[in-house]
């Protein structure tokens, strides 16, 4: 059960890595640019990594989570969802999107990081 934890970790990782990713990718793709559909895949990655690691939480002795937490990060990481999600059709991104998303972002590995 421990490698199940671990590579859910590793994942839930990569998709924060792939959050960070979409904000390079959406500033150098400029103001005009429409969303990029990567914020989407991003999201769900951490989402379902997430859920999957708190589930699994009963069978894994070593990791007791603060469900606090947990819950703030998932409101974090569903808003994000939703504010690509309302915008990823239109021809050209808001204005507002680029630092919204991306300050959501930085919000939610601030939690993680330094919610103790």
């Amino acid at each position: 059960m421990e490698f199940v934890r671990l590579l859910l970790v590793f994942l839930h990782l990569l998709g924060m890595g792939m959050l960070v990713a979409m904000i390079m990718l959406q500033a150098r793709a400029g103001k005009d640019a429409p969303v990029n559909k990567g914020w989407l895949h991003s999201a769900a990655l951490q989402l379902l990594t997430g859920v999957a690691l708190v589930g699994i939480d009963p069978l894994v002795d070593s990791v007791k989570y603060d469900h606090i937490k947990i819950g703030v990060k998932l409101l974090v990481v569903v808003a994000i969802a939703a504010v690509v999600a309302i915008n990823v059709n239109k021809p050209k991104a808001p204005s507002w999107l680029m630092p919204t998303a991306a300050s959501l972002v930085v919000l939610n590995v601030g939690i993680a990081v330094f919610w103790t």
